[in-house]
């Protein structure tokens, strides 16, 4: 048994038309096996599709896929019963309860956990006998993942887990991802919003018109940045300043311009801070807004492509 649990080599998918779409161009990707791993992008990406072609539920245009250690085409009945799968968008009978939901989806596999573990497993034991169509959003999303679940699954592919959540479920559904992370299980979530692959994912590749662009550790990717803390500032009155004198300024690192103001990329903060307001006090700028932060993937992200992550491709 090697020690990695998925393996893409050059994938590619291409759908007809005029011009002919390529939805995934030459993708690279190995996930190691017990590890969280996260595909991240911007919709319109190729996450998707990847994830699709890897749960064997599209063909690929070209290029080699390898599931722990198989390939689709071969035994395909016995790979499936190692996978647990969420889609992006699962839609489950609203007339059966939740312990109904999964005794159903139980009796897919030929072996694999206790409906009622898994129920408690993610949170929804008070919800056992109630209707799937009376479940919230979040809980709903809850028993998507306690469906991919019950078959004791190797490896388990979540797309946008989260997307559409409250905060609070969210959260829940981050600790559920923790909880089986901690188990040794095999994870590959797709998502856009990067704190939660800061949060939960060991390593992530970032995707953008179907390639990979960047991979790593999410703490590797933003160390790559040079400054791991931003200012970002805007002027009054639509008053301007130059590239060349941020960039003078100590400890900056990168100078971006955003569509209202600026953002610098700094190794030392407190001692950019100090710099900048003298600078501008002497110059007569006034500011109109001033924020620090942390840098985050979504930096590396609008570094890497000249855009943010919810802009369109």
């Amino acid at each position: 048994m090697s020690s990695t649990a998925i393996v893409c080599r050059d994938l590619r998918k291409r759908y007809p038309g005029r011009p002919p779409v390529d939805a995934v161009n030459g993708l690279e990707l190995e996930v190691a096996r017990g590890e969280c791993f996260g595909l991240l992008g911007p919709n319109g990406a190729g996450k998707t599709t990847t994830i699709e072609i890897l749960e064997g539920l599209l063909p690929a245009s070209g290029g080699e896929v390898t599931l722990l250690d198989e390939t689709w085409g071969r035994n395909d009945r016995a790979l499936r019963q190692r996978l647990g799968i969420s889609l992006q968008e699962t839609r489950l009978a609203e007339k059966l309860t939740v312990r109904e939901t999964l005794v159903l989806f139980r009796s897919f596999y030929e072996k694999g956990l206790s409906p009622d573990t898994v129920i408690a497993e993610v949170g929804l034991t008070e919800k056992v006998h109630s209707y799937v169509g009376k479940l919230s959003g979040g809980q709903k999303q809850r028993l998507a993942v306690a469906a991919a679940l019950v078959g004791d699954p190797e490896l388990l592919f979540l797309d946008e887990p989260t997307t559409g959540l409250d905060p609070q479920s969210r959260r829940q559904l981050w600790d559920i991802l923790r909880g089986l992370q901690s188990q040794g299980r095999t994870i590959l979530i797709t998502t856009h919003y990067m704190d939660e692959a800061e949060k939960l994912c060991d390593r992530v590749a970032i995707v953008d018109h179907g390639k990979v662009i960047a991979k790593g550790a999410p703490a590797e990717l933003i160390h790559q940045l040079g400054g791991e803390h931003l200012i970002e500032f805007a002027l009054e009155d639509g008053q301007s300043v130059s590239d060349s004198e941020l960039q003078g300024l100590p400890a900056v690192v990168a100078v971006r311009r955003e569509e209202d103001g600026f953002s610098l990329a700094v190794t030392a903060p407190h001692v950019t801070l100090p710099a900048l307001l003298d600078k501008l006090q002497e110059e007569g700028r006034g500011l109109a807004r001033l924020t620090t932060r942390h840098a985050s993937l979504e930096d590396v992200f609008v570094t890497l492509t000249g855009r943010h992550l919810r802009e369109d491709p």
